[in-house]
């Protein structure tokens, strides 16, 4: 009696079928694949089969593994200013080829097996070269996974969250730029035997309606950033963020209060020079207001060694306020002086005029030359004529001097400040891009 040999998967369809008929079996005598990717996940993942310590080869079997990068940025949290840095949450994305990973897609019915151990197939070694802390998301389970697909691509994806260093020019704050890098390279591995490329497309994506306290990202540009190190060249890829802040928080919370301050110390122009209590209480608080103001700005920055644009601003209001106290100081002495002259007009005595002496000065004028009076009256109406200007007509309202600095003050200080003010804008406001760096 002739039999036939039943081939090595029919007898496996069998002996599933009598010991698990309902996992064998489905919808109408389909076969289930997902027990199909557990025999094809053995099959290539087996012992003896794949070695996840050995590097794929690259294109062709030859060359270094190529390995195809991706991110989607989720979220910035916090961009700190005093340590410099900034916190991001990102899902991370790897893909490359691995030709030992091929298998049989069952006539494309299979699409891709999945992953949850990434010890179980190999990775690149890389790492993220200006990270501070970070860590991966294990709520509800641990946030990744791989992907295989039937000519050996291989995906990677995973969700974690980074703190990453942002070195940072204060030169222009708080109306400046800043770019924050993410950086990517092979810790091990050179580029003879690993390469890391951009994904081509879209490498990189931002979640939509990305809001950050005090900055807005302007926009992202990838580039590469090969090093070399005495032990070989490494592969690097790098992302640069360009964020610009926002400066409507300063301009309400800094330069509005600040140039508040400066006016209200100019009111003490305008008060009695003998209401001294008032004048200096004035004068005293606009000055420790300022001065707590500007120690309030410089806690929140770090200590860098060039002047910042704040510090400018910061620096003038306060000059302009220390003047406006010593403006009183002056204000007060004249004020004393005048009075000493007073008291000393009122204590001279009157001066008798002997009218024997008046006839005989006036006998002699009546005996000089009159070419000589005419030309002493000449000198004099041209001296006075130039002493008649308009300053001096104007001053001649105020007979003290105490009161002419006062005045002189009232117009000086707001015209100086309002000359600042031009200046200090338009140098910040319309710098190139180009200085800042």
């Amino acid at each position: 009696m002739d039999i036939r040999r039943p081939s090595c998967a029919l007898i496996i369809l069998l002996v599933l079928y009598f010991t698990h008929p309902t996992e064998c079996i489905q919808n109408n005598g389909k076969i289930n694949f997902r027990e199909k990717e557990k025999q094809i996940l053995d099959q290539i993942l087996g012992p003896g089969r794949y070695d996840a310590r050995i590097r794929p080869s690259g294109i062709n079997g030859t060359g270094p593994a190529i390995v195809n990068i991706n991110l989607f940025v989720r979220s910035i949290t916090t961009i700190s200013d005093i340590k410099m840095e900034y916190s991001v949450q990102l899902t991370f994305r790897e893909q490359w080829l691995d030709e030992r990973l091929k298998f049989n897609n069952l006539g494309g019915r299979l699409k891709y097996l999945t992953l949850t151990e990434a010890n179980r197939v190999w990775m690149p070694d890389l790492f993220f070269s200006n990270e501070k802390e970070g860590h991966f998301h294990n709520i509800i389970m641990p946030n990744v996974y791989i992907r295989i697909f039937p000519n050996g691509n291989v995906l990677y994806s995973i969700r974690i969250s980074l703190t990453l260093s942002c070195p940072m020019n204060l030169k222009l704050y708080p109306l400046d730029k800043q770019t924050c890098s993410l950086r990517m390279a092979s810790y091990g591995w050179t580029t003879d035997d690993l390469v890391f490329l951009w994904k081509e497309g879209d490498p990189v994506q931002v979640v939509k309606n990305l809001h950050l306290p005090r900055f807005t990202l302007e926009k992202f540009l990838t580039d590469y950033c090969n090093s070399k190190t005495n032990t070989g060249e490494y592969s690097c890829l790098k992302v640069d963020l360009l964020f610009k802040r926002e400066f409507s928080y300063y301009l309400i919370q800094i330069y509005i209060p600040c140039c508040m301050l400066v006016i209200v110390s100019w009111v003490s122009f305008w008060l009695d020079q003998g209401a001294v209590p008032a004048r200096v209480s004035l004068g005293v608080t606009t000055l420790l207001t300022m001065a707590t103001q500007s120690s309030g700005i410089n806690a929140s920055l770090p200590p860098v060694s060039y002047t910042k644009a704040i510090d400018v601003w910061t620096g003038v209001c306060l000059t302009f306020v220390f003047g406006a106290l010593l403006e009183f100081a002056l204000v007060n002495y004249a004020s004393r002086s005048d009075m000493h002259r007073e008291n000393m007009k009122k204590n001279k005595k009157d001066m008798v005029i002997d009218p024997q002496a008046n006839i005989d000065a006036a006998s002699d004028m009546m005996d000089t030359d009159s070419n000589t009076t005419f030309a002493m009256l000449a000198r004099c109406e041209v001296h006075i004529t130039r002493q008649k200007n308009c300053c001096r007509l104007w001053m001649s309202k105020f007979p003290t001097r105490s009161k002419r600095i006062d005045v002189i003050s009232r117009i000086t200080f707001p015209l100086v400040f309002a000359l600042f003010n031009l200046i200090y804008w338009s140098t910040y406001l319309f710098r190139d891009e180009d200085e800042e760096k």
